[in-house]
């Protein structure tokens, strides 16, 4: 199995996946690894033992970051360059997240949940729009 942990700046990563949880119910071999203000120093050797310990435990490691560029993103690309058959997906959203732990099986490989995700995450972003006029028009028929 594939193993995944979610990550991010502030309360990005438990508030996704208290969400996430809330749809899919609880995840096997899912963490997180929070970066906020007060425990930036430690955030590097955190993120590194949680992936360690996910890597141990699973036949590879997806690590979900918030945004490209930031702490979380850069750290987590350092630490593929130390362990193998772990990848990094940024820019993570609920519909990825929600696709990608339904999509996991025992045969699924890193790069196949990494394409999946980057597949249905950019699905997942979308504008809407209801015209306010058309539904004015089926009042005024009555």
């Amino acid at each position: 199995m594939i193993g995944f942990i979610l990550t991010g700046h502030g309360h990005f990563s438990t508030g996704l996946k208290s969400a996430l949880d809330m749809i899919a119910g609880p995840q096997e071999a899912f963490e997180i690894v929070t970066f906020t203000e007060d425990a930036a120093g430690a955030y590097g050797e955190n993120l590194r033992a949680a992936v360690k310990d996910m890597r141990e435990k699973t036949d590879g490691v997806l690590i979900f970051c918030d945004l490209m560029g930031g702490t979380p993103f850069n750290q987590s690309m350092m630490i593929t360059a130390e362990q193998d058959n772990v990848s990094v997906v940024a820019g993570t959203n609920l519909p990825m997240l929600i696709d990608i732990v339904m999509a996991r099986t025992e045969d699924s490989t890193v790069e196949d949940l990494v394409a999946e995700a980057v597949e249905v995450g950019k699905e997942g972003v979308c504008h809407m729009s209801l015209d306010a006029s058309a539904g004015m028009d089926d009042d005024e028929d009555e």
